[in-house]
């Protein structure tokens, strides 16, 4: 269907550009800090939702024109689509549709080099001198300063052995882990009893250093790119198939 492939294709950088524009004209005097939690949080939930419909979508379309495909997808449907097995689940059955129709397709020759400078550019120019940047301007310099996410960490080969690749390599799936449990977090409002403060040992813990918006937002907008790459490929194998 034409609208589920629009939205497919769609980046979900938008949401990024909305909340900007929306934010703009609040200022950024210290009477406007605590609006930062609310704004950040809101657009992640939008973000994580955005994505798991994405996935749906994506599935529906395989569903639609394999019927083989349907046929298992009806039997084991996904769930939320939000856990990263979920994701991967979709990356495989999405490259193995691919490869259906066109047996040489190879998921490493994808750009990553260029799927990784423009999804940084993008969280750089798109909060850079905003007050979502100044509100939280340790974790936005901590990104720019020490965003440590390479092209080795996504699309990788499993073993030498195999074809397969995996969607992330252990230090990135560590990061999404750690955004999945924030967004559950998020959705479920499970903070609500807790304190307002991490404690000594969450502080210390090696994967605090991920809890930041704008890492978890790269990490998304990666995940976003990647599909919409393999879905413009999966949409021209239908095309050279007709």
């Amino acid at each position: 269907m034409k609208n589920n492939n629009d939205f497919i294709l769609s980046s979900i950088t938008d949401i990024l550009k909305d909340v900007v524009s929306a934010s703009a004209g609040i200022g950024s005097g210290i009477e406007t800090y605590p609006l930062c939690d609310y704004i950040m949080q809101s657009v992640f939930l939008k973000m994580t939702g955005f994505q798991e419909q994405k996935m749906k979508c994506i599935c529906w379309e395989l569903a639609t024109n394999d019927y083989e495909y349907r046929y298992d997808f009806t039997k084991t449907p996904l769930g939320e689509c939000s856990q990263y097995k979920d994701k991967y689940k979709v990356y495989q059955d999405l490259i193995e549709q691919i490869k259906k129709n066109k047996s040489d397709f190879d998921i490493l020759a994808l750009n990553k080099n260029d799927i990784l400078t423009t999804t940084i550019s993008e969280i750089q120019n798109n909060f850079s001198n905003t007050n979502l940047s100044i509100w939280a301007q340790n974790s936005f310099n901590e990104f720019i300063n020490n965003n440590n996410i390479q092209v080795e960490d996504f699309i990788v080969l499993k073993n030498a052995q195999s074809a397969e690749t995996k969607l992330f390599e252990n230090s990135l799936k560590d990061k999404y882990d750690v955004l999945y449990k924030h967004r559950n977090s998020c959705a479920h409002n499970t903070k609500s009893y807790q304190q307002n403060l991490p404690t000594l040992k969450i502080l210390a813990d090696e994967n605090y250093k991920y809890e930041n918006y704008f890492v978890w937002f790269t990490i998304l907008i990666l995940i976003d790119k990647v599909f919409i790459e393999l879905y413009k490929e999966y949409l021209k194998t239908l095309e050279d198939k007709i």
